[in-house]
């Protein structure tokens, strides 16, 4: 688990607090290695050119996004279905901003949007659950740019790899998804209601999946998160 920053250490200096981040989210920035191995080599053996590959991890910067997008290239897939896909994969992020917005609104617009930029899973969840006076820019740009060089580099790597390892790919480097998002979810299940969420997305997940339904994870995710509403309001009626 990550440690929090107590109230009082918002009065220690910018680069203090920058490193405190880094190394907040430096655990998350190992497991995340095959991932972005994964992701770079997958590029360049879809047919990218390494210049593209790198580019995906520059400016899209999106985990899943990034794998589902060169998937549905290499299967010739209309951009027009690509654009939509990966809106629905990354709209968790609408909801990730919405969460922050208090923390952030505050901040000049140069804040906003490099935090805003940076925001991803690993950066909401040593960030998301920080109160209001906790919250310290320096903290969150220390963890979120560590997190997006640290994926850059491992991208560039696989890119690299994927020209002297074939398959690549295949060598089961995937599970990297899994278990970064297992990493990422356990230590933030502390209430009744977030237990309820993760527990009816993974049965959900994994029957809808089972049974090859269209849309299992979205639907898995909106039903885990009106169970996860209806339960948290119903622990605060009692």
């Amino acid at each position: 688990m990550t440690s929090q920053p107590d109230v009082n250490d918002n009065d220690a200096p910018p680069f203090t607090q920058f490193i405190k981040g880094t190394i907040a989210i430096s655990p998350l920035s190992i497991a995340v290695l095959p991932w972005g191995l994964l992701a770079g080599s997958y590029a360049v053996d879809s047919g990218l050119s390494p210049f593209d590959s790198q580019m995906l991890s520059v400016i899209l910067y999106a985990g899943a996004a990034q794998l589902v997008a060169i998937g549905m290239l290499k299967s010739g897939v209309g951009l027009f279905t690509m654009l939509l896909t990966t809106f629905f994969i990354t709209s968790r992020h609408f909801l990730y901003g919405v969460s922050m917005r208090s923390k952030i609104s505050s901040l000049p617009k140069r804040w906003r949007w490099s935090l805003g930029f940076l925001l991803t899973d690993e950066l909401f969840a040593i960030c998301g659950q920080q109160k209001d006076e906790q919250f310290n820019r320096w903290y969150a740009l220390g963890a979120g740019l560590s997190f997006y060089i640290v994926w850059n580099i491992a991208s560039l790597v696989g890119i690299l790899a994927g020209h002297y390892i074939p398959n690549l790919n295949q060598l089961g480097l995937d599970f990297a998804v899994a278990a970064t998002f297992i990493a990422i979810v356990i230590p933030n299940t502390k209430t009744f209601p977030v237990l309820v969420c993760v527990l009816v997305s993974l049965v959900l997940a994994v029957t809808l999946e089972t049974y090859q339904v269209q849309g299992s994870l979205m639907i898995a995710s909106l039903a885990a998160m009106i169970a996860g509403y209806l339960c948290e309001t119903w622990v605060g009626e009692k």
